[in-house]
């Protein structure tokens, strides 16, 4: 199975530091239709993240309407390096 890693904070944020692989999606992105994903398997386990949770489980909702299926929240960096040692 694969995965992505989706990091939903902004532009701005991610270029600060994100999780290894991460690809930069905002929320505006997401809502506006997600074309970085329009590529991606809608079976894909894509493993959302931001700093506290809320965006990357606002986007998740987004996602789902979009027709995808296997979404996790990651809640933030060091919840997804902890939990995927990535």
């Amino acid at each position: 199975m694969s995965r992505m890693f989706i990091d939903v904070r902004e532009p701005s944020e991610y270029a600060r530091g994100h999780v290894e692989g991460a690809i930069n999606v905002p929320p505006a992105d997401i809502m506006n239709g997600a074309a970085a994903l329009s590529d991606v398997d809608r079976d894909t386990e894509l493993v959302l993240y931001c700093m506290s949770g809320a965006r990357s489980n606002m986007s998740m909702q987004f996602l789902r309407q979009l027709g995808f299926t296997n979404l996790v929240n990651g809640i933030n960096q060091d919840h997804v390096r902890q939990k995927y040692s990535v």
